[in-house]
């Protein structure tokens, strides 16, 4: 018998090893074990198990070593040495866990070794990872015959003991004000015992989470519970599900009450939403209604935190897991649904190897365990809504907001107009002065949104134009007014704001564009009394932060809400009637086809955080560009479907996905010279290998032409499938393998072609 193993450093290849008779019968796929690796011994996970004659027992239609894995490295077979140790006896990677893994370095260009370190997080790979274990302190009830009688002190103390129940000796002499000595007493007197304990490192311990019923549902929202029952009763392939409902239409307690039927069933779910800032608000939703078969997995845990949740995922304690993008490797036992919440979201997408996107891993998961896959979003992206016209998806539709309330009245605002009036741009319209200052006065609260930090988008010299520019990085420095600094938001390099024009010796600097931190002090100047939050990630990198000023606004504790992204989509605010955009030509302007749509989405996505409760909204959307079709259709009553059409048939006309796939190639190098040299080399080996219907860019510079010291060129692959792309590519890698001096990142289905 023999087995596949992958190590932790192997460079992504198998290594096979012979089993020992004693192993044979413990042996199973997805184990993690100790295999000797040259003259050491190192940590792996069984692939596959070979049971003789060379037939795959365990592994084989389950999960199987592939065809193509020459393309990281191939499966080496030297003389077979004998496995190890088997470290733990339940596997780590289930038979679909497995498959997916396989899937994923295929598909996404990937190293296998890169794909299974994303799916088990680094706290759980890690072998010196282990539970925490403290003293827990028990009354004996009843006391033992020869028990000793206790003295007055103690008596007290054992009384509290009895009535709470026990509990931590770490935690119990503080909550009865007595030390920890007069526990022990009690323990030598055979009236408590102390036994080592499993304690949970519980990332919700610290929030008040109130238990909730399911609610009454709108004709709506029943009739798209009812088919995702349908689909969740539907033995045997499953459609993915698209639930496509406005903001505020209650798609969340669809979803509560869609998993309360799986867990009816013994089944568990994994709820994915786009954003960290949206975790904390949705696992309290979803512990408020499931208690403690609530998991949260993202990466703001502690070590510790991660590993004790995933472990009691994959015990089957919990059996339904929230959290970002790679909640959607969660080892949930029978696992029965994966919902995306969201699903338009490019921060599903992993910009680092694996370059993965969440919602196309959750689709593939859904079909490799057999269970039902549900994407919510009051804005599909272009390839989802193209997969339900073609009958690929199934879809859901709920078209009106809860109880029947209005959508919030949207206002364009011209800024051409503003600045003309006023004779320079301006951060805020008057319209929007007023509906801010409306708002104060009826004790009702508001949110801007801006989707740039810092005070100053730059730093100019007005006299001979000079502007401070990043010396590793093609952007200019961002001005933070908070510690006064110029920093670069691609490298974090920073430096004191010169005295001085550089170039000519003018002092008279300018600060040009405004960004979250002007907006906050402008709007101090404007309102001194309003109590003002901002969120973006010069104030979040701390633990629990989104937590906290979300818990802020949330109990009424602030007026006003300036934020970026992370505030545009998910979150619930009933106080909340006025919506302000200030900047909503900042995506309009990429050089992407993807603009558009993500204009839209954004502007659609942020407007649906007003008026979501009793009150009527307000949206001010303010831009130099109010004739854009995303701007027109965002402002409009027409809805989602009109616009999609639209972008769908300019897409069809240039062969953009969703009707061709897209893989993006990145060189990248110090020397440019010879980067662009490169670069152009493979752009012409790629066309010339390349079959019909495959389409290859130029070589040219990226949008971000420079980062972190490097710079960076780009060839761009369209083509009718994936597979397509990535059979031309490994042909010509093959032949001409990339040099030490340039590196090659492949992005697959990308959505950043910067």
């Amino acid at each position: 018998m023999t087995v596949s193993v992958l190590t932790e450093t192997g460079a992504g290849k198998l290594f096979d090893y012979a089993v020992p008779p004693e192993l044979a019968a413990r042996v199973k796929p997805g184990q993690r074990v100790r295999v000797p690796f040259g003259s050491r011994m190192v940590t792996g996970y069984i692939a596959s198990v070979e049971r003789g004659g060379g037939a795959s027992k365990d592994a084989g239609d389950e999960v199987g070593v592939p065809a193509q894995l020459s393309l990281f490295g191939g499966v080496e077979t030297p003389s077979l040495r004998p496995l190890a140790t088997i470290e733990d006896e339940v596997p780590f990677f289930s038979p679909a866990l497995l498959k997916l893994a396989f899937w994923m370095a295929q598909y996404f260009f990937a190293p296998l070794e890169s794909v299974f370190r994303c799916i088990l997080p680094a706290a759980v790979r890690n072998p010196g990872a282990k539970a925490r274990v403290q003293l827990y302190v028990e009354a004996v009830q009843p006391p033992p015959p020869d028990a000793e009688a206790p003295t007055p002190k103690q008596a007290e103390v054992l009384a509290g003991i009895v009535r709470v129940g026990g509990g931590w000796l770490t935690a119990l002499p503080k909550e009865f004000s007595c030390s920890e000595g007069v526990i022990r007493a009690l323990e030598k007197k055979k009236l408590v015992t102390i036994e080592p304990l499993q304690r949970r490192r519980d990332p919700l311990a610290r929030r008040k989470v109130l238990p909730t019923t399911p609610l009454p549902l709108t004709p709506e929202q029943a009739g798209a519970l009812a088919q995702i029952r349908e689909v969740l009763d539907t033995p045997g392939k499953r459609k993915p599900l698209l639930l496509f409902g406005v903001t505020g239409s209650g798609k969340t307690e669809v979803y509560l009450q869609a998993i309360a039927h799986i867990l009816s069933r013994g089944g568990g779910a994994i709820v994915m939403v786009p954003e960290i800032s949206l975790t904390p608000q949705t696992v309290q939703r979803f512990a408020g209604r499931f208690g403690s078969c609530v998991a949260v997995l993202h990466s703001a845990l502690s070590d510790g935190e991660r590993f004790d949740e995933w472990h009691r995922i994959r015990t089957g304690e919990a059996k339904v897991v929230v959290g970002p993008r790679s909640a959607v490797f969660a080892p949930v036992q029978r696992l029965g649904m994966i919902i995306v919440d969201e699903e338009h979201e490019p921060s599903y997408k992993q910009e680092d190897v694996p370059r993965y996107n969440g919602r196309d891993v959750a689709v593939v998961r859904a079909h490799l365990e057999g269970c039902a896959v549900v994407l919510g979003s009051a804005t599909p992206c272009m390839e989802t809504w193209h997969n339900v016209a073609v009958g690929k998806y199934a879809i859901a539709k709920m078209r009106s907001r809860v109880a029947g309330r209005p959508m919030p009245a949207v206002n364009v605002v011209d800024m051409r107009l503003e600045t003309a009036r006023t004779g320079h741009a301006q951060i805020f319209s008057g319209d929007l002065l007023e509906a801010l200052k409306l708002r104060l006065e009826r004790g009702q609260q508001s949110i801007l949104f801006l989707n740039r930090r810092g005070y100053a988008t730059s730093l100019t010299c007005p006299k001979c134009g000079y502007t401070a520019e990043c010396g590793d990085c093609s952007v200019a420095y961002t001005y933070h007014r908070a510690d006064d600094c110029l920093r670069c938001h691609i490298c974090g390099a920073w430096k004191p704001v010169p005295a001085r024009c550089p170039e000519c010796g003018d002092p008279a600097f300018r600060y040009s564009g405004f960004g979250t931190q002007r907006v906050e002090l402008a709007l101090q100047k404007c309102f001194p009394g309003a109590r003002i939050l901002r969120m973006d990630a010069d104030v979040t990198a701390r633990k629990h932060s989104h937590d906290e000023i979300l818990s802020v606004f949330r109990a009424g504790r602030a007026d006003i809400l300036i934020g970026t992204q992370m505030i545009a989509k998910g979150l619930d605010f009933p106080n909340v009637t006025l919506v302000g955009v200030l900047m909503a030509d900042t995506s309009l302007n990429l050089p992407d086809f993807r603009a558009g749509e993500r204009t839209y989405q954004l502007l659609a996505q942020v407007s649906g955080r007003a008026g979501r409760a009793e009150l009527p909204g307000e949206v001010f959307i303010q831009t130099y560009a109010p004739g854009h079709p995303a701007v027109r259709a965002a402002a409009g009553d027409d809805g989602f479907e009109p616009f999609a059409s639209q972008e769908l048939a300019e897409r069809a006309e240039g062969r953009y996905p969703p009707y061709e796939h897209l893989t993006c190639l990145t060189f990248k190098g110090r020397d440019e010279d010879k980067l662009r040299l490169t670069t152009a080399r493979y752009a012409a080996e790629l066309k010339a290998a390349a079959a019909p219907g495959i389409r290859v860019s130029d070589a040219v510079p990226c949008n971000l032409s420079k980062a972190k010291g490097y710079f960076r060129y780009q060839v761009i692959l369209f083509a009718p499938s994936s597979r397509a792309i990535l059979n031309v590519l490994q042909s010509v890698l093959a032949r001409f393998p990339v040099q030490n001096d340039v590196s090659l990142s492949v992005d697959v289905d990308a959505l950043n072609l910067g």
